[in-house]
């Protein structure tokens, strides 16, 4: 049997996470990647530099390979048409990945499906009736709700909170420009937010790692808890019955994130809303790498060359996820032996990205039997990797 070639188009840091578990299984990974010094670059040998909308490029990457993945879902879903006319493997497929691309599809698709959603509605592409339709959804929804673009929103970009439709009246002058679509959506007095990751081949087997909660701040995932804390396990079987049926009704290969809101329903018992789907590895699943038998890496690799898929099983009572979101330091790297003596249970991975504010950099996971424990001890680890000294001292 020829050596499988996996072609991922992205350079990013789930394209370099992705290499150790394919090199451990014998597989060949082949990344396109925006630059020659980007994350994935500087650990896959077999790089070629160019952008996601090149035909040409996508073409390239794809010569010889057994199937095409990705690291982000921004891919022209034509190109991918004609490529799997052409016989070329493409997981998941541009029918799912649709999905993913336009939050207004995935809506509709999802209330079709019958789907736990936050009340919502795709505005007009009109400005003044767009003004009507969103202070019609205000006096029903509001005081406050949440205004997206349908599509190339992430993190918190494309994402505003607003009272009155005069909020986004700038939105509204792009739509009428040729910009993407506006949807709004109710603003959900969330509890908490939970993930679950689900990892399905395309001959059907699917499977599901633990829910987890998904700690936001400034719009951003900061830290991971796995398992959620508090969850029943009803609640946990429900959560992973939805992701599963997305999954499965999605037609979704690979790797799937299905982020939702814990809220209360209208009798006070605990329920999930599904907020926002991601078609591959995903933050909410880092902790994989450290707390399963399975990574979402690996898992990934395996469900896009539809061999069978491996345990999801925890290796650890809680695992936590810290992420690094920027630094003062010039390289992470610098704090390396600071967080490797005060917490030599941690485990470091960095990204290898220039810092600035913000940016995702790298992430810490620390697993153990007090999840209390475990949370304080990624975080300050983490901080460390910041730049920050105060409070990690006495250790």
């Amino acid at each position: 049997m020829a050596i499988p070639i996996v072609s991922v188009v992205g350079g990013g840091q789930l394209a370099r996470m992705m290499a150790p578990p394919a090199s451990a299984l014998g597989v060949s990974l082949r990344a396109l990647v925006e630059d020659e010094n980007s994350s994935a670059a500087q650990v896959i040998v077999d790089t070629e530099v160019g952008q996601a909308d090149d035909a040409d490029a996508i073409r390239a990457l794809v010569a010889d390979a057994h199937v095409l993945t990705f690291e982000h879902e921004h891919v022209p879903n034509q190109l991918l048409h004609e490529l799997i006319d052409a016989g070329v493997s493409v997981q998941p497929g541009p029918h799912a990945l649709l999905q993913a691309q336009d939050k207004i599809i995935m809506r509709q698709r999802l209330s079709e499906m019958g789907v736990p959603c936050p009340a919502w509605r795709m505005l007009s592409r009109n400005t003044a009736q767009a003004c009507d339709e969103l202070s019609s959804f205000i006096a029903e929804h509001g005081p406050d709700v949440v205004v997206k673009t349908s599509r190339g929103g992430y993190d918190g970009k494309g994402v505003r909170i607003v009272s009155s439709a005069d909020e986004v009246v700038d939105w509204f002058a792009a739509v009428e420009g040729g910009g993407p679509s506006l949807l709004v959506e109710e603003k959900v007095p969330f509890t908490r937010e939970l993930a679950v990751l689900v990892a399905r081949r395309p001959s059907g087997e699917a499977v599901t790692w633990p829910v987890v909660e998904s700690i936001q701040r400034d719009g951003v995932c900061s830290e991971v808890i796995a398992p959620a804390p508090r969850l029943t396990d009803e609640e946990a079987r429900n959560a992973r019955d939805i992701a599963l049926r997305i999954a499965h009704g999605l037609d979704v290969t690979g790797v799937l994130a299905v982020e939702m809101f814990e809220t209360l329903d209208a009798s006070g018992a605990p329920q999930v809303l599904v907020n926002e789907l991601a078609m591959r590895p995903h933050n909410s699943g880092h902790w994989t790498i450290d707390g399963a038998v399975t990574s979402q890496f690996e898992q990934h690799v395996r469900a896009v060359l539809d061999m069978p898929l491996g345990s999801t099983e925890p290796t650890a009572r809680w695992t936590v996820m810290a992420n690094v979101l920027g630094s003062s330091l010039d390289s992470l790297t610098d704090a390396l032996p600071a967080v490797m003596a005060a917490f030599p249970e941690a485990k470091v991975n960095i990204y290898g990205k220039q810092t600035r504010p913000g940016r995702k950099l790298g992430h810490v996971n620390v697993s153990g039997d007090d999840v209390e424990q475990v949370l304080d001890r990624a975080t300050r680890a983490a901080a460390l990797l910041r730049g920050e000294t105060e409070g990690t001292e006495n250790v």
